[in-house]
C-alpha cells in the first residue's frame, strides 16, 4: 500500500530532522490564539459584555431620545462604561501575545451617531474641563466628539474579543482606558452632571448665560428617568 501520508515526515522525504520540527511548530503557533484561564475569560466576557452595551445604547439614544431624557440616560451609560474601565484598571497589566496590534478591519463609522449627538446636545455640546487636576490648564471638548472618541475606543477592543482574542481585547481595553478614555469619559460625565445639577438645583453658574439658559431649557418638564 502506498505511504500517503501528509505529516511532518511526507515533507522533508521521511526523515524529520529538529530544524523540520521547529519550522512547523513556529507555523502552529501562529495560527493559534493562546488560551487564557478560566477567571480571566470570565472577566474578559464581562468586559465585553459592558462594551456592547455601552455601544448599542450610544446609538440607541444618538437616534431616539432628545433634550432632558438624552443628558439623563447618557449620564447612566458614561457612568456604566467608566465603571468597566476602573474594573481595568484595578488589574495587573495584561500583556499582548504580540508585538504589534492584530488587524481587524477598518474602524466603524460613526460620523453619523457624532453629529446626531452635536444636534441632540445643541448649545450645551461645548465645555470647558481641567485634563489634569495637577494642572490648572482648561482645555474645551464637545460632548458629542468625545463620546464618538470613546466608542471608537472601546469597539476596537470588542472586536479583539470576537476575534477570539481575549488578550489583546484586555490589554487594549485597559491601556487605551488609562492613556486616553478614562479621562475623556470622566470629562463627559462631570459636564452632563453639571448640566442636570444647575437645572435641577438652580445652582450659581460662573459660565456664559446663554449656555447656562440652554441646559436649564432642555431639562426642563417631567423627570426623563421616571417615564
Amino acid at each position: 500500500m502506498t505511504d500517503v501520508s501528509t505529516g511532518p515526515e511526507a515533507l522533508t522525504g521521511g526523515v524529520v530532522d529538529d530544524a523540520a520540527d521547529a519550522a512547523v511548530d513556529a507555523v502552529v503557533a501562529d495560527l493559534v490564539v493562546p488560551a487564557v484561564d478560566s477567571p480571566t475569560e470570565d472577566f474578559a466576557q464581562q468586559i465585553a459584555d459592558a462594551a456592547e452595551a455601552f455601544l448599542v445604547s450610544v446609538q440607541a439614544i444618538s437616534r431616539e431620545a432628545e433634550g432632558s431624557r438624552a443628558i439623563a440616560l447618557m449620564l447612566l451609560e458614561v457612568s456604566q462604561i467608566l465603571l468597566a474601565g476602573a474594573r481595568l484598571a484595578a488589574q495587573q497589566d495584561f500583556t499582548p501575545v504580540e508585538e504589534y496590534q492584530p488587524d481587524v478591519g477598518p474602524d466603524p463609522d460613526l460620523d453619523e451617531m457624532r453629529l446626531r449627538l452635536a444636534r441632540i446636545f445643541g448649545p450645551v455640546d461645548e465645555y470647558t474641563f481641567n485634563f489634569d487636576p495637577y494642572d490648572p490648564e482648561l482645555v474645551t471638548g464637545t460632548l458629542s466628539d468625545d463620546l464618538t472618541s470613546i466608542a471608537n475606543q472601546v469597539a476596537l477592543g470588542l472586536r479583539h474579543y470576537r476575534n477570539g482574542d481575549v488578550s489583546e481585547a484586555l490589554w487594549w481595553w485597559q491601556f487605551s482606558y488609562v492613556s486616553s478614555w478614562a479621562n475623556e469619559a470622566s470629562a463627559v460625565l462631570r459636564a452632563l452632571q453639571s448640566v442636570v445639577t444647575h437645572a435641577r438645583l438652580d445652582a450659581e453658574f460662573t459660565g456664559e448665560e446663554e449656555e447656562l439658559a440652554a441646559a436649564n431649557e432642555m431639562l426642563e418638564g417631567e423627570d426623563p428617568i421616571s417615564q
